[in-house]
């Protein structure tokens, strides 16, 4: 089926190469930009003269072995994590058609920028990210897909840079799921009208990534004492569930509403649970009489997200549901791998369920007609991602 219907990946990282900031932005923060250093024979992201997360933490596809171990050092990683014509070899070996690229070091909504602490280094730490993902992506732009990074605490900034990432050919927005987190107005709030207007006049998909909100301090510090991998899996389960709260705010807030042509995408959140909560959504909003003081919304939640709003899934089976989700929303649905992460669709990981892509679509897939399967692997994310 990935021969026939050419799929493309949804929700993929690059690991960011240890010059990605220190040969773009000015040496005058020398101290201070995110560079990497080696600490006891460990590679290290620090920010701010700080230590601040390894980026084998993240790039863990391939290891032999599960968090809290990881590898130590770049040389240790797979050459595709970092390096585009890598990646586009890995695709080909996988079937894959395109991927689309988001960040870490910066955080899945671009909270970690705020770590530098001066308006301007964040701001050029933003812009020199956006201008590396277009050099990374540069070998195939129509393979390798960038997600741009946002100054998300500066509207005015923002509605440059959305400007400028378009003009560079970033095929999506990556925004901060909770910026409530981050003493921003909540998603709803009418401060970021400029911001979502700018996007849909660009065409642009939002990308509201797991995780886009604070991470806290916590989430890598088992202070329950129930042992470091319970904690760690059981952290990364709540992270796949956040965005429940993302969506409420959108679906609620009148953001469909009051942009109609802005196509949202709820990534790595999975699927079998969309049902029951647009159900439930459907019928609070109903037996709330939400259209007595918002007569103006004129659809159900479920109608808007039918609309435009988009979600993904990666490793889910059909006794999780995902076959009603994907019989309810058909052109809703885009699948994904999140490649290198921990919880990635990859094989290597000992004692792992994960699998060659490949191979999770052949056991979980086939019983979809080809009319859906074509929707759910290449044209729901074309049509998202303004893909020829």
């Amino acid at each position: 089926m990935f021969d026939e219907f050419k799929p493309i990946d949804t929700d993929t990282h690059l690991t960011e190469p240890p010059d990605t900031w220190t040969s773009r932005v000015s040496k005058k923060w020398a101290d201070v930009m995110p560079q990497v250093k080696r600490v006891k024979g460990r590679d290290m992201w620090f920010i701010n003269g700080e230590e601040y997360v390894s980026p084998c933490a993240f790039t863990m596809a391939g290891f032999d072995g599960s968090f809290p171990d990881t590898p130590d050092t770049f040389e240790e990683l797979p050459q595709s994590a970092y390096d585009p014509n890598a990646r586009l070899a890995f695709m080909d070996q996988e079937g894959i058609e395109a991927q689309v690229l988001y960040p870490n070091v910066g955080g899945f909504g671009s909270g970690g920028f705020l770590k530098l602490k001066d308006p301007e280094l964040m701001l050029d730490c933003v812009k020199a990210y956006n201008d590396f993902l277009a050099d990374w992506c540069s070998p195939n732009p129509k393979r390798l897909l960038g997600g741009a990074a946002m100054p998300f605490w500066d509207v005015k900034e923002c509605v440059k840079e959305i400007d400028r990432v378009a003009r560079l050919g970033h095929k999506t927005i990556l925004a901060c799921t909770k910026p409530e987190d981050f003493g921003q107005p909540h998603l709803a709030h009418p401060h970021w009208n400029p911001y979502w207007e700018a996007i849909q006049d660009k065409g642009l998909p939002v990308s509201f990534h797991i995780g886009g909100g604070s991470l806290g301090e916590d989430a890598l510090r088992d202070r329950s004492l129930m042992g470091m991998r319970p904690h760690f899996a059981g952290q990364s389960t709540l992270l796949f569930m956040g965005n429940v709260q993302c969506l409420t705010e959108i679906l609620f807030g009148g953001l469909c509403h009051r942009f109609p042509k802005l196509k949202l995408f709820s990534v790595e959140s999975g699927i079998g649970w969309l049902p029951s909560y647009l159900e439930l959504c459907d019928w609070q909003w109903t037996n709330g009489q939400v259209r007595k003081e918002k007569p103006e919304y004129d659809l159900l939640p479920s109608e808007y997200f039918r609309r435009q709003i988009y979600a993904s899934f990666w490793f889910e089976t059909q006794k999780a549901g995902i076959d009603t989700a994907i019989r309810l929303y058909p052109d809703n649905i885009m699948w994904e791998t999140d490649y290198p992460h921990p919880t990635s669709q990859s094989p290597g990981l000992t004692g792992g369920w994960g699998k060659h892509p490949r191979d999770y679509a052949a056991q979980e897939l086939t019983y979809l007609g080809k009319d859906t399967l074509k929707k759910v692997l290449h044209t729901n994310a074309a049509r998202c991602f303004n893909l020829a």
